[in-house]
């Protein structure tokens, strides 16, 4: 039964492939300690996705804010004209964002605009941090927009204004509405930190790009990015899925 079926991996080649799979991974992951290399390129993409992560919830938040203060001045009364321009400069930011390739505002900071800056983090964070915020912005306003609009006026019918109204008691409610979107965004944002290997930022698929480039034998590293990035994608959502059960039963309470 072995032979017969070892005798088959042999038409097809595999035990071949399997032979020289070994010295191929150990070119690509072990020789010359290359795995530092992407463990290194792993941490930055980390650093990278939180701190654009950041960038892009405070900015999020910010656009969110004016938006949904814009759509909810009382009809009938004179509409704040700084609130009006404010909120078509947002729309303007959310529409152009979000209605060009992430890869394509990549290429515009990196080449265009900071075309003669060496400090490539700085430019992925800002590249994916505006990037995020428009997503973000949208996420927000939605989980603004779900809270009642009683819950403004009761705050305000208490003296608070509109910055402790929101702080105190419409966006702790939204933040419950929206977690699972904005874990999704944080998912989607770490595995969009691969687009910056464009610009030249040593991340992940860059480490991945230049090894495969020395070693000319692609499909090692690649495979293992590939698996790493699941690995870290299973493991946030794990992690989203405990922090939303927390919550859960936070309000059970």
């Amino acid at each position: 039964m072995f032979q017969g079926l070892t005798e088959w991996f042999n038409q097809l080649g595999l035990v071949k492939w399997i032979n020289q799979l070994g010295p191929r991974l150990y070119a690509a992951f072990i020789e010359g300690d290359r795995w530092k290399l992407y463990l290194d390129g792993l941490l930055t993409t980390l650093e990278l996705t939180v701190v654009a992560l950041v960038v892009g919830v405070i900015l999020g938040v910010l656009v969110a804010v004016i938006r949904t203060a814009h759509d909810q001045q009382r009809p009938g009364r004179r509409k704040n004209p700084l609130l009006g321009i404010l909120n078509g400069i947002c729309k303007v930011y959310t529409t152009v964002i979000r209605g060009t390739p992430m890869l394509v505002q990549i290429l515009i900071w990196g080449f265009v605009i900071f075309a003669s800056s060496r400090n490539k983090f700085m430019i992925g964070v800002v590249a994916l941090g505006i990037n995020s915020g428009a997503y973000v912005a949208e996420i927000v306003r939605g989980g603004l927009m779900s809270v009642d609009i009683g819950q403004t006026e009761a705050g305000r019918s208490l003296g608070m204004g509109y910055v402790d109204t929101m702080r105190f008691i419409i966006i702790p409610q939204a933040f419950k509405n929206i977690l699972p979107s904005l874990g999704n965004e944080f998912i989607t944002l770490f595995k969009d930190t691969s687009l910056v290997n464009t610009i030249g930022l040593t991340e992940l698929t860059y480490r991945a790009s230049r090894i495969a480039g020395t070693t000319f034998d692609y499909m090692p590293p690649y495979i293992g990015i590939a698996i790493m990035y699941l690995v870290c994608v299973i493991l946030l959502t794990w992690l989203q899925g405990k922090l939303e059960r927390r919550l859960r039963q936070s309000d059970r309470r």
